[in-house]
């Protein structure tokens, strides 16, 4: 089965400009013959090519609203992002409005993340974790881990994410609200990143994801202004200030009531986090929050306010909501090994230069050779990344050396210089004879 990937290009709309391939962490991006080109297997959906390109030619693709009308009965899931988009919306009118907008039920995913919460709480209690224990709660970093530090996989908390959980415990209500088969419930996320829609079509974890279709918030937010002007208002809300709080950094840090603990978000600052983890320097920590967008899920791509506006109103929501340590849910509806990993994370083997060792080692070395010949200014003039990366290009046969301008121009120079040299020594034959 091919690996959905959420993040796209619009050829027709990138110049090959080098900002998507200067910010990419793991160098998935390319830029040949005066455009970009993803390499997929190493992409990891973080969004961040999309937030840096001044074209708008990388685009997230995310399900369509009329895939609800396959589904009987549809449920709405919420992101606790959601509800920093609003300037005077509540929680209740955001969520009656989305039964206006055609949803049959909501189920937030901010109560979800209650309960996983709880979970990892009782799994940090347990001590046979390998630590510090990595959140898998953000796709994107998991999908880091996996490709860029396969070491650290064993340490990644194998527990669904709020998304899954949610999607398992309302399709479970459902089936015995209504009645239906499970195929004719419609369970569809409301996504602040392209990362979770990846993630709803390749599941962390698990086989298959109870989510059948993953919506953009810039597409719901629009329907909710609208509806939430004549809506009336239910009181649909159970989340408290732990799952709402999942919205920000740090929430899910805060969830575990664990002080050794920290909480990282942009991606760049996860990679270098992951690096001292790797070396081995954090070891006495517990429990590591790391976060792809900046300020966490409410800065995502596919939201709509600005990330710290919208983490500002998530605080003053917490405020207000209720500070209960245990989610009120029954424990007979969902236990600790309905939301446990059914499927070991693998390790990406695209960081590799061959699977032979030998012939890996070979290339390194001529890696190595080659990135000595480069100015190493790491300008992506290249349409490489880094002068590393050109070099390591260079060798698998995917560009040469006067891809690098400041070769071709030095390259230029030596040519015109001999032909300079070679004007002046036209044999006599040639030469015009002198009267």
């Amino acid at each position: 089965m091919s690996y959905f990937h959420s993040v796209t290009l619009d050829k027709d709309r990138c110049r090959g400009c080098t900002n998507c391939i200067k910010r990419c962490p793991t160098e998935a991006i390319r830029v040949r013959d005066g455009k970009a080109r993803i390499i997929n297997e190493r992409c990891i959906d973080c969004g961040e090519c999309i937030r840096v390109c001044p074209y708008h030619a990388k685009l997230a693709v995310t399900d369509s609203l009329d895939m609800m009308k396959n589904f009987k009965y549809k449920i709405a899931l919420p992101a606790p992002s959601l509800y920093g988009q609003f300037r005077d919306l509540t929680i209740n009118q955001i969520l009656s409005a989305l039964l206006d907008i055609g949803f049959d039920e909501v189920f937030e995913v901010a109560y979800a993340a209650e309960i996983v919460s709880k979970f990892t709480r009782e799994a940090l209690a347990k001590g046979n974790l390998k630590k510090p224990v990595i959140s898998s709660a953000c796709p994107a970093v998991v999908r880091l881990v996996q490709i860029k530090f396969p070491s650290l996989i064993d340490n990644l908390l194998d527990i669904c994410s709020p998304m899954d959980t949610a999607a398992i415990l309302a399709k479970k209500e459902a089936i015995k609200k209504t009645g239906l088969n499970e195929e004719e419930i419609g369970v569809f996320f409301i996504s602040p990143c392209a990362a979770k829609v990846t993630s709803g079509k390749n599941p962390i974890g698990i086989e298959k994801s109870k989510i059948d279709g993953v919506f953009s918030m810039k597409e719901i937010y629009g329907l909710i202004i609208e509806k939430a002007k004549t809506t009336v208002v239910r009181d649909l809300s159970k989340a408290s200030m732990i799952g709402v709080g999942w919205a920000n950094s740090g929430g899910e840090a805060f969830g575990t009531f664990t002080e050794n603990s920290i909480y990282v978000d942009g991606i760049h600052n996860v990679v270098d986090v992951l690096e001292e983890i790797e070396l081995g320097k954090l070891n006495d920590l517990d429990f590591f929050e790391g976060l792809a967008c900046i300020g966490g899920c409410i800065g995502g791509p596919l939201t709509v306010e600005n990330n710290f506006v919208a983490k500002n109103r998530i605080r003053k929501l917490t405020e207000k909501l209720p500070k209960r340590e245990e989610p009120m849910f029954d424990e007979k509806d969902i236990d600790f090994e309905e939301v446990k990993w059914k499927k070991k994370i693998e390790k990406s083997e695209v960081m590799k230069l061959d699977k032979d060792i030998s012939k890996a080692l070979e290339m390194m070395k001529q890696i190595d050779t080659q990135y000595k010949a480069l100015p190493g200014l790491d300008c992506g003039s290249c349409g490489s990344p880094t002068c590393r990366a050109l070099a390591e290009d260079i060798v698998k046969g995917y560009a040469t050396e006067y891809d690098c301008i400041f070769i071709l121009k030095d390259k230029i120079k030596n040519l015109s210089q001999e032909l300079n040299e070679l004007a002046g020594k036209i044999p006599p034959v040639l030469s015009e004879g002198k009267e």
